[in-house]
């Protein structure tokens, strides 16, 4: 064997060893990134528009599984609450324990700790809520509202309970990262900035983007992976059938020539 062929077999073997390798790791991380996903998010459907415009009713959001230690302001969270109905319901944090949550200000907004909260994600120009309010929450609770302040069924219709509408953190089940359907409006949650300022600040978002890109990543190097040797046999030229077709055009000629040197004979 000549040493072009030993090369090309070698650059052969390579990619073949490449290409399983990459059909591998791909396998590790397109379904490592499902099952990681699947531990950490749960998927909800929102029933009603109380969170509009931010989540429209029948949008499926996915949500991370935390602990009700770790929401903070701001958070649009999913919980279950006996004096709620005992079903899950999606409300936006505006309050934690400690906290006095009033409405409104002269200027129509919301205040926390006698502090301002300016609120670009409600509908329209009015103010935070078309009732006033005022509420001290308990340590350990927290304050929820819908950002459809018009229609919203939340803490403000729970005041004259002994938790003055709020709901322990433990009946939290998972804050809200991302919209997931329709795909129109997918997107990631974005955390206020309005809530930054206040103390504890503003949560950080999960880790979706990575799983997206675990998913992602592995999706491709199984596709690369896997056409590698279907590609290459295209591109690969074909051997031999060159010097097969000049030795049999030689055979031809040398019958031709012998056909007619036996009839001038």
């Amino acid at each position: 064997m000549s040493g072009a062929g030993r090369t090309g077999d070698g650059h052969g073997r390579a990619g073949r060893v490449l290409s399983g390798l990459a059909v591998a790791v791909g396998c590790v991380l397109f379904l490592g990134g499902f099952v990681w996903g699947a531990l950490l998010y749960q998927p909800y459907t929102v029933p009603t528009d109380s969170m509009t415009p931010t989540i429209g009713q029948g949008t499926r959001v996915l949500a991370e599984r935390v602990d009700g230690s770790e929401v903070r302001r701001g958070d649009i969270v999913v919980f279950k609450d006996k004096a709620w109905g005992d079903v899950p319901m999606i409300k936006r944090v505006v309050g934690v324990g400690g906290d006095t949550v009033r409405c409104c200000d002269d200027r129509g907004r919301l205040t926390v700790g006698g502090k301002p909260v300016e609120e670009p994600y409600l509908r329209g120009g009015g103010p935070a809520s078309p009732t006033g309010f005022s509420a001290d929450v308990p340590q350990g609770q927290l304050f929820l509202i819908g950002d459809h302040r018009m229609t919203s069924i939340d803490s403000r219709s729970h005041l004259a309970d002994a938790t003055h509408g709020s709901v322990p953190r433990e009946a939290v089940q998972g804050r809200v990262d991302a919209t997931a359907w329709p795909m129109s409006g997918w997107g990631m949650m974005d955390r206020p900035e309005s809530f930054a300022a206040l103390p504890g600040g503003t949560s950080r978002p999960g880790p979706l983007p990575l799983v997206l890109a675990a998913v992602v990543g592995g999706a491709v190097l199984i596709l690369g992976g896997a056409a590698y040797g279907p590609v290459v046999a295209l591109l690969r030229p074909r051997r031999g059938t060159g010097g097969n077709a000049g030795r049999d055009a030689g055979r031809d000629g040398e019958g031709r020539k012998e056909g007619t040197a036996e009839r001038v004979r």
